[in-house]
């Protein structure tokens, strides 16, 4: 094969601009296809991104001759689902974070690819944006000297424009979304942690619904001790008054401090006292550089970007954070 025909299971919002458009987009890739179950916003994505065939059933997509490989951007319920119909079915596949409602369904979906030998790849896309990139090389380089702690903060006030828009709320109902907000975003910011310093040694946090307003938690805190006795240390709020919003992530050393935000544009790069901004263009597509990763990996041209092995030890640490 040198060339993949893409099917999407779930073209809603998230597809809408962050990923639908690139993989038509990247080197030998297109899209042919898309799903949702309501047939008429499934025909009108169709239609307005210019896909050949549009269906409302999950099994008619996976099972077109045409659709070589599968991307699931449903929310995290229905992963797990699709995701071994669609290796059973020998069709590769690209599921969106987190990865699935909990680790043990990731675990499942991890062993099914493993018993068909099908490929599975899951959509941590920061790792492979420049900025991310960027900070991986600098730790590499040492540039900031031995690591010794990590703390990061993620305060949002309940309305945000973090999360994409979805028209019945999903993200705040547990039995679909694992959890709230936290669910939602954290997975990018300790896939990034696992990615840069390894595996742990242990973890622990808090999780409590403060407003009661919805059926979630809205704070969580998590501690992490590395096997390289790293510690990071992380708290993600969704209440906070409007105008206290933070999103930042610092990383100490024995020689400075790389800080970032996970959804900005630079890097404060801080070496005996002097500070560098790294700045980064804005990515149209932020996916784009993940898919092109994901196509090299489904053609045997490149190791897979993020393996359902590794993305399970983000959903262990989803789990351990907010499990009573």
């Amino acid at each position: 094969m040198k060339h993949i025909k893409w099917g999407i299971i779930g073209c809603g919002d998230v597809t809408e601009v962050k990923s639908g458009p690139a993989f038509n987009k990247v080197p030998n890739s297109s899209l042919v296809a898309v799903m949702r179950r309501d047939a008429i916003k499934a025909a009108d994505y169709a239609r307005r991104h210019g896909v050949a065939k549009w269906y409302d059933n999950a099994t008619d997509l996976i099972n077109d001759p045409e659709v070589d490989a599968v991307y699931i951007a449903t929310p995290p319920l229905q992963h797990e689902e699709y995701t071994i119909q669609a290796l059973a079915a020998g069709k590769p596949v690209y599921v969106e974070k987190p990865m699935a409602i909990n680790a043990e369904a990731a675990k499942r979906m991890a062993a099914v690819a493993n018993q068909y030998g099908v490929k599975l790849t899951v959509a941590h896309y920061r790792r492979e944006q420049p900025l991310f990139l960027k900070i991986r090389s600098l730790l590499a380089e040492h540039s900031i000297g031995d690591i010794r702690f990590v703390n990061l903060k993620m305060l949002q006030p309940k309305q945000n424009d973090l999360i994409a828009k979805a028209e019945d709320n999903w993200r705040l109902n547990p039995a679909v979304a694992g959890g709230g907000l936290f669910h939602d975003l954290a997975p990018h910011q300790l896939d990034l942690m696992l990615h840069y310093f390894g595996n742990t040694k242990s973890f622990h946090g808090i999780s409590v619904n403060q407003s009661g307003e919805e059926n979630v938690d809205d704070l969580v805190t998590g501690h992490i001790l590395f096997e390289n006795d790293i510690v990071f240390t992380g708290v993600w709020c969704f209440t906070v008054s409007n105008g206290m919003n933070e999103d930042i992530c610092e990383i100490y050393g024995s020689k400075g401090k790389i800080s970032f935000p996970m959804f900005g544009h630079e890097i404060n790069l801080t070496i005996k006292e002097k500070t560098e901004t790294l700045k980064f263009e804005a990515l149209q597509h932020v996916e784009q550089p993940m898919i092109e990763k994901v196509v090299s990996y489904f053609l045997d041209q490149a190791e897979n970007p993020c393996s359902a092995e590794e993305a399970i030890k983000t959903m262990e640490l989803l789990d351990g954070f907010t499990l009573k």
